[in-house]
């Protein structure tokens, strides 16, 4: 698809738009979006991204168009799991909620910063070297296989090595100040932990981009159509944070999906390698006839596949007693946590949540009751959280 260094032009600029509205109208002054306004905003920016996807069929045809879709929806896809990511490393640094907003677009600027970088790198890398398609392509069947591991200690997700060098490099302040970056501590100007959430998010988005950029090279080589999916699909983010958040314990089967979309391109990308063979070693340098999949097929794969990953999650028993049992336990955590937030508003609704899921515990099959009240550490927390509840109605 041909497109003019003006559209390039108005495209960045539009997104650069919508990234600063976002700060200045919703997140420079802290405060906790409802879910009114996350719901209206996340509609805001799907309809944004849609009806720059029917651009794109009206002027580019229904190729471009396809190939646009299969990318925004994919990258999405991804961006939802990385929400997972991100709310164990907030809720292991203990981010205030009304703070989290200005964490997320970081997040959402530095991996669109990242992520541009990347796609014109790959986008140079296939132009030179044809062979980079099997490359890619091993990377997302190792990714595919690496999502069907066992996960491991949440933990690690902001303990990672830039974050242990950051801490005993930088000096660095125990508690937040608000949402400011650095503070005065005993005369001495320091970080805040609001900086090393940042360094946090912003290392783990260079990781995502390492899977995210090959899968949707895997589904169009086109660069604009590559870097205008990857960007509808980052803005709004913030949004659907607020807006599922909730809901993202309950999609235990989601991993599987996207490694069974990931592993399709992975399939998908080595198939137009031998296509478009020149390895002296495979096939003398010759292509190789092999089946191409395309843009249709791979779009009705992805979506299938997305369709039923999270019905299965949404109506399974794993998937409810998975999110009551982990909701319970952060909403314990945050109520118990007088620096997660002052607001007496949220700390009621943080409150009313955990009791809707302890009820959703008393609820579920035995085994999984079992399971929950096996866990001390959980009770004694839900125990802590209740007498601080009374102890704040009595005062």
């Amino acid at each position: 698809m041909q497109v003019s260094p003006l559209i390039w032009t108005l495209t960045i600029v539009f997104i650069l738009a919508l990234l600063a509205f976002d700060f200045i109208f919703h997140v420079r002054k802290a405060h906790i979006p409802t879910l009114k306004e996350a719901a209206i905003w996340s509609s805001i920016y799907v309809g944004i991204a849609i009806l720059f996807g029917l651009g794109i069929f009206v002027f580019g045809g229904s190729v471009p168009g396809s190939e646009y879709f299969a990318g925004y929806i994919t990258e999405k896809a991804l961006s939802v799991d990385n929400l997972f990511v991100f709310l164990i490393i907030m809720a292991s640094f203990r981010v205030p909620r009304e703070d989290q907003q200005k964490v997320l677009l970081f997040g959402i600027v530095f991996a669109l910063i990242a992520r541009t970088g990347f796609i014109f790198a790959g986008a140079a890398l296939i132009n030179s070297f044809a062979w980079i398609f099997y490359f890619f392509g091993l990377i997302l069947l190792i990714t595919a296989g690496n999502m069907l591991k066992p996960e491991g200690d949440e933990e690690d997700g902001a303990n990672n090595f830039i974050i242990r060098i950051a801490k005993k490099v930088l000096p660095t302040s125990e508690h937040y100040d608000g949402d400011k970056l650095f503070t005065m501590e005993n005369g001495k100007r320091v970080l805040t932990p609001m900086l090393l959430v940042m360094v946090a998010i912003g290392g783990t988005d260079i990781l995502f981009a390492l899977d995210s950029i090959p899968a949707i090279f895997g589904l169009t080589q086109d660069v604009f159509i590559v870097f205008t999916a990857t960007a509808f699909s980052l803005l709004g983010l913030r949004q659907l944070f607020f807006l599922i958040d909730g809901l993202l314990d309950r999609l235990v089967y989601l991993s599987y999906g996207l490694a069974a979309i990931l592993a399709f391109i992975g399939v998908k990308l080595i198939l137009h390698a031998l296509h478009e063979n020149n390895v002296p070693f495979i096939n003398g340098g010759e292509p190789v006839p092999v089946v191409e999949i395309s843009t249709g097929l791979s779009l009705s794969v992805i979506l299938g596949v997305l369709v039923i990953t999270v019905v299965a999650s949404l109506i399974s028993p794993k998937g409810k007693a998975h999110a009551a049992i982990s909701g319970a336990r952060r909403h314990a955590t945050a109520y118990v946590d007088l620096e997660y937030t002052t607001d007496q508003e949220e700390r009621n609704r943080v409150f009313a949540k955990l009791v809707a899921e302890e009820e959703a515990i008393r609820g579920l099959p035995a085994k999984y009751r079992q399971s929950a009240h096996e866990e001390e550490d959980l009770m004694e927390l839900l125990k802590r959280a209740h007498q601080e509840h009374d102890a704040s109605l009595a005062r």
